[in-house]
């Protein structure tokens, strides 16, 4: 194995410590929000903001789902339709020029 000289060693040391501090950080951050600890009030108004908007979308979604399932169920019925004119007979072919 060889070793590493001067400058190098010290370039490594030196992105393993911020490595280390970066991750410290993060993960001090994350224990405080675990924890419950406290947010200043634009955060928490912020956050607040956030979950107005994801309802909102919410709502938003669940109204086209509404118009899907509409949407399906009148192509269900013409699909019926259709089958009970195809059985009946009332359907002509397409006319060739």
């Amino acid at each position: 194995m060889s070793m590493m000289s001067g400058p190098e060693s010290v370039g490594m040391l030196a992105m393993v410590a911020l490595i280390g501090v970066s991750i410290l950080t993060l993960a001090k951050a994350f224990a405080k929000r675990i924890a419950g600890g406290a947010t200043d009030s634009r955060e928490v108004e912020a956050l607040r903001d956030e979950v107005a908007q994801l309802r909102a979308d919410l709502e938003g979604m669940q109204a086209r789902l509404a118009d899907v399932d509409e949407i399906q169920n009148r192509l269900d019925f013409t699909e019926r339709l259709l089958a009970q004119a195809r059985e009946r007979g009332l359907l002509n072919a397409p006319k060739e020029r």
